[in-house]
């Protein structure tokens, strides 16, 4: 399943369609009628950014407008959010998305949490139109979906910080009124670091995990904070080079 999710995301334009992809990707892999990805910050939802269909991004919306649902549970626990029956007496979450949802045809939903460094940032919705769990395949199937995702959104912050043409967001894409993806992590905490570890997936064709390995080792190594990294290879004063140990070239402002 890697192999396929990963082509859905690296074959795509950045950004928007490579969530689109990913969606699809996951509604074709995992036994799933529908998948959507949430962006959410402080607590609440934020915008659909990318989906499977039109249907999964109205589901994905419901958690907005009513403020519950499992993808707000998933980043607030940082824990997978498996709902095998949403008709059951026994789930009593979310009445108002559960309702909304119910009269959609859904019967059973999952949300796996989308991590950037230790931020969560968002989840992976997956919809389905029977009860029953996720087999075990496609459960973990679905948490690598989750991590692939991560990469659609660090895409963003990648290109605006290398000062590229992003494939922005419009009205259509985020539903969340006037922000878009962007805009919301940078508004997060240490959003530098973030902004520099793309920059870094980018420069020395490395994960995210590793960049963000390499920006923190530079930093201890010269005594400096992650923060003072990250500017620095924001504003062009550093460049780690890919394949050095040390790994750094300094340029004059």
């Amino acid at each position: 399943m890697r192999k396929q999710l990963n082509a859905a995301v690296v074959g795509s334009v950045a950004g928007v369609p490579a969530a689109n992809e990913l969606c699809l990707a996951s509604v074709e892999l995992f036994g799933v009628d529908g998948a959507a990805v949430s962006v959410i910050y402080e607590g609440s939802s934020r915008g659909t950014f990318g989906s499977s269909s039109e249907a999964s991004r109205r589901l994905d919306e419901y958690q907005f407008t009513f403020g519950e649902g499992p993808c707000l549970d998933a980043v607030a626990t940082h824990e997978a959010v498996l709902v095998t029956d949403l008709d059951s007496s026994e789930e009593r979450r979310w009445p108002a998305f559960a309702e909304a949802a119910l009269d959609e045809g859904v019967r059973s939903v999952f949300a796996l949490p989308i991590m950037i460094s230790s931020v969560c940032v968002g989840a992976l919705d997956l919809f389905r139109d029977t009860p029953g769990p996720l087999g075990k395949d496609e459960l973990a199937g679905a948490a690598i979906a989750a991590q692939l995702a991560s990469l659609t959104l660090l895409d963003l912050i990648a290109n605006d910080a290398s000062d590229s043409s992003p494939s922005s967001p419009n009205s259509d894409d985020v539903t969340s009124g006037d922000e878009d993806a962007f805009g919301l992590l940078a508004d997060m905490d240490r959003i530098e670091v973030y902004q520099a570890t793309g920059m870094l997936i980018s420069q020395l064709d490395v994960g995210p995990a590793e960049a963000l390995v390499r920006l923190r080792a530079h930093a201890i190594a010269t005594n400096q904070t992650a923060r003072q990294v990250a500017v620095a290879i924001l504003e062009r004063i550093l460049m780690l080079e890919r394949d050095d140990h040390d790994g750094i070239n300094r340029s004059s402002r």
